[in-house]
């Protein structure tokens, strides 16, 4: 009885302090942010704080343009700084908690060097035993997230305005499933840029008046890339890659609604811009221990021979099916690597056995055949593995034909 007693008053005493540091927090909120703005000399957050502040000059700077469209254009740019996402304006905050101060991850100097990540060295997969909000243990009611060890209450990711309408249904749905679910940690690429990064995607941003937390039709997409493409090469785009835009457009829209969501498009600018600063080596950094087991598994059902290679053929149909997370047919998987691999009809392992003689090319036009091992099927995949994250059926990546 006394261990019984023990942890109720440990729920309630954390409960109330949660509360109590809520509405001191949200009291910190409503106070101006003259402070920062001060700072901005001194730091790379007053160059994004200055960024906020002309995104929302520029916004404001239509014919008598509102106040209200102001004050909400800057709090767009200023969620879009803080990697907080979109905010439904029907949310309200009272008696909820309040949602973490993200921090900006920063570039070490070692990122860039080679790593080893190895094949026959298993990473041990571990959950959190108490939930991330109220860091209290209630065993089978913690929802844990498929890409870190983090688990979460259904109850304190509705406080928390992270859980809203059908996302509830999915969590409780899929956490416990080979689909998993993404905490609202990982489901964020935008989080894994640093502050440099973000200065430099808020920059092209502005540059090709996108508004932040808007949809994006075919035409504003293709806008947009050729304006980006002109500034980058200083010449325009090829036809072949306006198809190619066009492509990761229909991929980023796979309910075919005629535009794309925002939080899509960011994840989407997001990984764009790792792949163009990042060298390999630091992405391979960022993988979870349980991605890379999910990678591990990919690799080793491929490798059927256990020669420690695999065809250059089947590295690129993994790429293609990193992305099956949502189809429902991969519950029912006898191969065990959640949401990524070869594991629908199409995909690598069930094709190998099943060449017809005819699509065979003959040997005099057939060229070599490139093997790749396991170091190069984990560099040659690791976009498509940080892209798979967000909860969205949205490829956010769109892998070459």
């Amino acid at each position: 009885m006394g261990v019984l007693m023990s942890r109720r008053q440990t729920v309630e005493r954390v409960q109330k302090v949660s509360l109590a540091v809520s509405a001191f927090k949200d009291g910190l909120r409503e106070q101006p942010s003259t402070r920062r703005r001060g700072e901005a000399g001194t730091s790379r957050r007053g160059t994004l704080e200055q960024e906020v502040q002309e995104g929302e000059e520029e916004a404001s700077a239509g014919p008598s343009q509102p106040e209200e469209s102001s004050t909400s254009a800057k709090a767009a740019w200023e969620r879009l700084r803080d990697g907080r996402g979109v905010e439904p304006e029907e949310f309200d905050r009272a008696n909820r908690f309040t949602p973490p101060a993200f921090i900006r991850p920063k570039r070490e100097l070692h990122d860039d060097e080679p790593l080893d990540i190895s094949l026959e060295q298993r990473d041990q997969i571990v959950n959190d035993e108490m939930c991330e909000i109220c860091e209290v243990w209630t065993a089978e009611s913690l929802f844990p997230c498929r890409i870190c060890p983090r688990v979460y209450h259904d109850g304190c990711l509705r406080r928390m305005g992270y859980l809203q309408k059908d996302s509830a249904v999915e969590v409780t749905e899929t956490a416990h499933t080979e689909t998993g679910w993404s905490c609202y940690y990982c489901d964020n690429l935008n989080l894994l840029l640093t502050e440099e990064e973000m200065y430099s995607l808020m920059e092209t941003l502005k540059n090709c008046k996108i508004i932040p937390e808007t949809c994006l039709t075919l035409d504003n997409f293709l806008h947009y890339k050729h304006l980006v493409h002109k500034q980058q090469f200083e010449k325009p785009m090829a036809e072949a890659q306006e198809e190619q835009a066009a492509l990761q457009f229909n991929a980023l829209d796979p309910d075919k609604k005629g535009h794309i969501e925002w939080q899509d498009f960011l994840s989407h600018e997001s990984i764009q811009l790792l792949q163009k600063l990042r060298p390999q080596n630091a992405l391979l950094r960022l993988l979870t221990p349980k991605e890379r087991e999910r990678a591990r598994a990919v690799f080793l059902a491929l490798d059927q021979d256990n020669d420690g290679f695999i065809g250059e053929g089947e590295c690129r149909q993994a790429q293609h099916t990193w992305f099956r997370k949502h189809q429902k047919e991969m519950l029912s998987c006898n191969v065990s690597i959640s949401h990524v691999g070869p594991i629908s009809e199409g995909s690598p392992a069930s094709s190998r056995n099943g060449k017809s003689p005819e699509k065979i090319l003959p040997a005099t036009k057939q060229e070599e055949p490139r093997t790749v091992d396991w170091p190069s099927f984990l560099r040659e995949n690791v976009a498509y593995i940080l892209a798979a994250r967000p909860n969205s059926a949205a490829l956010h990546l769109q892998p070459p034909a």
